[in-house]
């Protein structure tokens, strides 16, 4: 019964066995800079046995010397290569196209701006130069002697008196004090809605109702029944405005 127990488990590795890949022989899974597997293994065996194994091989190039223009040209062509930016021929190029004017580079090279003189676009009051050859201390004092020649006083007059001898609904506000709906004086009940309504809807504002009011005999009569309570303020007027403006 062992037996046939590792009689199946031989085979069963050996199956295993047959099922890995082979290792493949290729420099791209060696380990090391351009050496293939093979060439490693020599080298791992003849570093055993005591000797000097090879040393890979390495490409030299001269490198541009420190704070030369190839090497800041270099290092600006490895910046825009990582950033992923074009060069700066074809950088240029496209912000040219982009708003038609060339982008200006910052280099020692560029020639000076132009210089733009400070008083152009402003006022001559605002230019010391254009100023001061016009202008001196004299002319200035002879200018302001003239505008004190021009200059006036105009004195206060007395407020014009009221020509309008009509009543004043302002004055009669103050001289009441009763409050609206108290009836003082008598009125007559006749058709007195339709007289209100009459009447009243011939005025844009009550004011002018009130002063009609007190035109016709008002408030002791209320001739076209604008006053049907007999408070003595004819349709919805209110002295109480006037009243609280004289306080």
């Amino acid at each position: 019964m062992m037996g046939v127990r590792f009689l199946l488990g031989a085979c069963t590795l050996a199956a295993l066995a047959a099922c890995q890949p082979a290792a493949p022989e290729d420099s791209r899974f060696g380990v090391g800079f351009d050496q293939t597997f093979d060439a490693q293994r020599a080298n791992r065996d003849l570093a055993l046995q005591g000797g000097v194994p090879s040393a890979p091989s390495v490409s030299a190039q001269p490198l541009p010397a420190a704070g030369s223009a190839e090497e800041t040209a270099a290092q600006t062509a490895a910046i825009l290569a990582r950033t992923g930016q074009p060069l700066d021929a074809e950088r240029l190029d496209a912000a040219a196209n982009n708003s038609g004017v060339p982008p200006l580079e910052a280099s020692p090279s560029n020639p000076a701006p132009a210089v733009i003189d400070s008083a152009t676009g402003i006022s001559q009051e605002n230019n010391f130069d254009a100023v001061s050859g016009q202008r001196s201390i004299e002319s200035d004092a002879a200018r302001i002697a003239s505008n004190r020649a021009q200059y006036q006083v105009i004195q206060p007059t007395a407020l014009p008196e009221r020509t309008n001898t009509g009543p004043n609904i302002v004055a009669y506000a103050l001289q009441t004090s009763h409050p609206v709906g108290t009836k003082m004086y008598k009125r007559s009940g006749f058709n007195a809605a339709r007289k209100y309504t009459r009447s009243c809807g011939q005025f844009v504002h009550q004011d002018q109702a009130q002063i009609a009011f007190l035109e016709l005999g008002g408030p002791e009569k209320d001739r076209k029944g604008m006053d049907p309570d007999g408070d003595g303020y004819a349709c919805t007027w209110n002295p109480a405005v006037f009243r609280s403006g004289g306080q």
